[in-house]
This record gives C-alpha cells, structure tokens and sequence, in this order.
C-alpha cells in the first residue's frame, strides 16, 4: 500500500473512530431484544397510588414518539458540532442505558397499568395500540425515555453551540419534559419508573459534568490536535 494511501487511511479512521462509539448499540439492542421476549409472565408489578389518579391521554403518542428523533438528533449533532460533548453524551446515554439492562436482567419488572378500552376512536388511539402491540409493558425501570430525553437536554444546555439561542434551549426542555409526562399519560411507565429514571439522570449528571473523573474536555483538546497535525 502506497505511503499517500495509508496515511490518508490512517486520518479518516481518527477523524471517524468517535463513531465506533455507536457500536454499543450491538449490544444493546440484542439485549434488550432478549428482555422483551423473555420477560412476559412471571415480573415483580411496579405500581404506585399515584398511578392511578394519572389519566389515560393518547395525544402524548406525539412527544413520546418524537424521543427517538431527539435522542438520534443529540448524537448526530454533537457529533459534528461538539465532540468533547458529544463523548459526554455518549458517556451519559450508554451507562445509564447498560443500568437500565442490568436492572431487568436481574429483577424482571412490569404493570398493569394500560387500559384495555378507549373512550375515543381516532388516529392517536390506533397509534397507541400500535405501540402496545409492539412494545410489551415489561422492562420499565429506570425509564429510558426519561433518562435519555434529560440526558439531551443537558448536553444542550451545556454546550457553547447554544450558550445564546435562547429558543432552542427552551424548546429542548420543553420537548424533555412533554416527554417525561408522556411516559405516565399512555400508561407506559409508572411514576416509579420515571421518578428512578430522573434519580439515575442525577447520579450520572453528578459523574460526567460535575466530577468529571475521566477528564472528557482535556482528552477532546488532545484529540483535536491530533487531527489538526493530520
């Protein structure tokens, strides 16, 4: 192979070996995967009193289905606006989400909270059993969806890119949060879940912003020389 060749090799993988962090999710979802086709039946109920004053709103199906494009949009961003952050997202996002699987491996979890009629017939209720009939109500705490969702909207208020755009701020937490009040109004979570959801956030916010043992904003400085050497 040609000198010219190689060395061009060599930058476009350290240019693009941030992206190898994306391959956590071949082993998440193989594993998740598993969860939901074995824990069914036998699960210890999660429930609280609070559960059952939460009424049943279908037209949350909207934010809560829009967690996927900003969980998807937090990484891809960062990725290409802001490296040290996005490491810390990805830091946040990925241990809480191995907690989460650790979590119904080893204390199999579940409610009976969804109803099985629905005072209206429109396109969000058939959106909602579509939901249903794909996503079983096993496997519950801490609530990804929360967990994710605050994650995102930390690493955009944190970051330099929107230290001034007052709008996007605002709307990140505002979608975070309809998000969150989602997971209760389709009865997809308990407020358990989202309450422990909130709490991980908070544990791991305390690791990788505040602490910051692994040093993220130092390596990112280094590894930023590097690929200007390149």
């Amino acid at each position: 192979m040609k000198p010219e060749l190689r060395q061009r090799i060599s930058g476009f993988i350290d240019r693009n070996k941030a992206l190898f962090l994306l391959s956590y999710f071949a082993i998440y979802l193989p594993w998740f995967g598993h969860l939901e086709k074995t824990v069914t039946t036998h699960f210890h109920v999660i429930h609280t009193a609070l559960d059952d004053y939460i009424p049943f709103c279908e037209y949350f199906i909207i934010p809560y289905l829009l967690w996927f494009g900003y969980v998807g949009w937090g990484i891809g961003y960062f990725y290409l606006k802001d490296r040290s952050e996005y490491f810390r997202l990805c830091a946040m996002l990925f241990t809480g989400m191995t907690i989460f699987l650790i979590v119904s491996t080893i204390y199999p979890n579940g409610h009976y909270l969804r109803p099985t009629t629905f005072a209206r017939d429109n396109i969000f209720v058939h959106i909602v059993k579509w939901l249903y009939a794909s996503d079983t109500a096993t496997n519950l705490f801490p609530s990804i969806h929360v967990y994710n969702s605050i994650a995102v909207n930390i690493a955009v208020w944190r970051s330099d890119a929107f230290k001034h755009k007052h709008a996007m701020r605002c709307g990140s937490a505002i979608l975070m949060v309809s998000i969150i009040l989602s997971t209760m109004f389709l009865k997809q979570h308990s407020v358990f879940d989202v309450v422990t959801g909130m709490i991980t956030a908070a544990g791991m916010y305390m690791i990788v912003y505040v602490n910051n043992p692994f040093r993220l904003p130092v390596r990112q400085e280094k590894y930023e020389q590097k690929l200007h050497r390149i």
